[in-house]
């Protein structure tokens, strides 16, 4: 069942990528790379490593994606790295246990339950295409300790307008 929660702002350091529904490795990929880069300078994730979906035009099958690993304290950014932060506000959350394919079910759910609750988000459409604010997929499970995705933790966090 979804909650609303109040979060502070963020701070990330992420790459961004313009994708369709099947080049998620495109960006995916790069989260452990990510991790190396702040490993190198002293940096560790401050929480799970997550999508950030700026962009969303399903008919047209195109999505402008961030992943992104959140920090403690700010760094700088490097190349294609970038350094931001999550907006502070107050998100619609759930949790789901189970394969990432299942996200999209789990995000119509999340998205009637908001709208039933007469909820708006910081969301704007123009010509078909949806610009969020800050709508995330937080993947807390290591792949690397559990490779079967059937097993995975995930947490959506969409924030609401103020």
């Amino acid at each position: 069942m979804p909650e609303i929660i109040e979060l502070p702002e963020r701070p990330y350091v992420g790459v961004r990528r313009t994708i369709t529904m099947t080049q998620f490795g495109l960006v995916g990929d790069r989260i452990g790379e990510i991790i190396g880069w702040l490993a190198e300078r002293g940096q560790y994730p401050a929480g799970a490593p997550f999508f950030r979906y700026d962009e969303i035009d399903m008919a047209a099958d195109r999505l402008v994606v961030q992943a992104g690993v959140p920090l403690a304290t700010p760094v700088e950014g490097e190349g294609d790295i970038f350094a931001d932060v999550l907006p502070a506000g107050r998100y619609v959350a759930v949790s789901h246990h189970g394969h990432p394919d299942q996200l999209i079910g789990v995000t119509d759910s999340m998205l009637k339950w908001a709208k039933d609750q007469g909820l708006t988000w910081d969301m704007t459409e123009k010509d078909g295409t949806e610009h969020w604010g800050c709508r995330l997929e937080l993947y807390n499970t290591n792949p690397a300790e559990e490779p079967d995705m059937n097993n995975w933790d995930t947490d959506l966090q969409f924030r609401l307008k103020d």
